[in-house]
């Protein structure tokens, strides 16, 4: 059950927004449903199909609807592949991306150096800009092997960089000193001057958040981080992060958190009504639970000894073959693989930006870019939904 912050609390912090006109008021009044900037964080698996060249508005975000309203567009209802997949934009930034993120947890891992450059190649000639890595990602070396393509091909300009700190073994926590170390090692190893979306990758108590938010606001002031997010923060502690930005301090932009259709509590609650309170840009990891929504795990023989196996096991359970099944169904009818419906659900829901999502081989970049596509009908979000309760 979503937990409902106290009104009282929203109001008092300036997180409250005015609520957006649902349909029945725009057609009640007489008037046509307000149309969607391609910058808007959409209901839809992509933007609208309106023109790239609509100036990018501000948009009035609500909160998350309580239980028993949708959240997704009510309105949903053609199939089909969209002829234009928009950019969307990242909070309250300039910073515009295309609605999946690519990330490079495997690199160094599961993918070698030259099979990550070749997932990277695939992704960007798909019309990908949006990287997703952190310092502590095999230790490094998922920077390094990001900053080495970056500069072969000359394409630094075009990408969005997000990179974490906060978990290295040589500069752990939210320390002032630890962050910046962090960030100059990870410049130096994406051969960089700029990081454009740094998060911190875990809260950390023992530092108090002011601190940290204080050594941010310097990077940024330096011109090394352009803009700041939080991964794995508690809704109370973004409220208190945008209480300390009422002093000058930086305001995270967009969060990430883990969630997909096999595991849903921990954001559908204070989390997702913050998060849509204060305007910020979601960006859900394990996208497609550790592998398992792909179809690639089915029963217990499909299981090895590796990590991502390991996780997935918690899904081959009966409510994990009920949501294969019904992935498989929705797929045929679309013409795509399961992942790529599963992070069509994900796209569709308001405030998901961009899913984050990985590859260990090019071929596999081609399912989860086709996501972007696809337009899921208000019957199979309510399937999805019921099914995945």
């Amino acid at each position: 059950m979503p937990q409902l912050l106290p009104l009282r609390l929203l109001e008092s912090v300036g997180l409250r927004t005015t609520p957006v006109k649902t349909l029945a008021d725009d057609q009640a009044e007489g008037s046509s449903p307000a149309v969607e900037t391609p910058d808007e964080v959409t209901a839809v698996p992509t933007g609208s199909a309106e023109s790239p060249s609509t100036p990018a508005t501000a948009v009035t975000r609500a909160p998350a609807p309580p239980t028993g309203v949708l959240d997704f567009d009510p309105t949903l209802e053609r199939t089909g592949p969209l002829s234009i997949i928009a950019p969307r934009r990242i909070g309250e930034t300039e910073l515009t991306v295309f609605p999946l993120s690519l990330g490079a947890s495997v690199f160094g891992w599961t993918a070698d150096g030259i099979t990550s450059q070749a997932i990277l190649d695939r992704f960007v000639s798909q019309g990908g800009n949006f990287l997703d890595t952190a310092d502590s990602y095999v230790g490094g070396r998922s920077e390094v092997l990001i900053g080495s393509w970056m500069k072969e091909r000359g394409n630094r300009d075009q990408i969005v960089l997000s990179t974490k700190v906060g978990r290295h073994h040589e500069n752990p926590g939210l320390g002032s000193v630890s962050i910046v170390r962090a960030v100059e090692a990870s410049l130096e190893r994406l051969q960089t001057d700029r990081i454009d979306l740094l998060y911190f990758h875990d809260d950390d108590p023992e530092v108090p958040l002011e601190d940290s938010l204080a050594t941010a606001e310097w990077l940024i002031e330096t011109g090394k981080v352009r803009y700041l997010a939080a991964s794995n923060f508690s809704a109370d502690r973004l409220i208190e992060a945008r209480i300390l930005s009422s002093s000058g301090l930086p305001k995270f932009v967009a969060i990430q958190t883990q969630y997909n259709l096999m595991h849903r509590t921990e954001f559908e609650s204070a989390l997702r009504i913050v998060a849509a309170a204060q305007g910020l840009a979601v960006m859900p990891y394990y996208a497609l639970a550790n592998g398992f929504l792909t179809g690639k795990y089915r029963s217990k023989s499909d299981l090895s000894a590796d990590a991502r196996s390991v996780r997935a096991s918690a899904y081959v359970n009966r409510r994990g073959r009920t949501v294969l099944a019904v992935l498989d169904r929705i797929a045929a009818e679309h013409r795509v693989q399961p992942a790529s419906v599963a992070i069509a659900w994900l796209l569709a829901k308001r405030t998901i930006v961009a899913p984050v999502a990985s590859a260990s081989r090019p071929e596999q970049v081609d399912a989860l870019m086709a996501a972007a596509a696809i337009r899921l009908t208000r019957a199979q979000m309510l399937e999805l939904d019921r099914v995945s309760d």
